[in-house]
């Protein structure tokens, strides 16, 4: 499994590609990230362009089933977060798979089409 990434990764790739100070890379950071919560708590959708969009949507009551004993419950209403990548983040997705079982299988060329970011 891969490792998460952190806000203080995250942060400390923002010093290393801006050069902007740790101190404020982090705060940097911090500002899109509320940006990006005020948004959302807003009921606006956020999209950021060649990565995806976020929205709160609603969701309604309905029945459910306890799956141990098959009783009936009520779900109650709620706010869910949903994200939807965009077509290129989910192309470099499939891009990035299928380069890693070409590398798994030996197949030769398999790091060559790899895309420079």
């Amino acid at each position: 499994m891969a490792e998460t990434i952190t806000r203080a990764q995250l942060s400390e790739a923002i010093y290393q590609e801006v050069g902007l100070s740790r101190n404020e890379s982090a705060d940097l950071l911090e500002m899109v990230l509320n940006e990006i919560t005020d948004a959302l708590l807003k009921g606006e959708p956020v999209k950021i362009s060649s990565f995806g969009s976020f929205s709160v949507r609603q969701k309604g009551q309905r029945i459910g089933r306890n799956p141990k004993t098959g009783e009936e419950v009520p779900i109650l209403p709620r706010k869910v977060l949903v994200f939807r990548p965009s077509q290129l983040l989910k192309a470099r997705i499939r891009q990035g798979h299928a380069e890693a079982a070409r590398a798994q299988s030996g197949t030769p060329g398999a790091s060559q089409n790899a895309p420079s970011t």
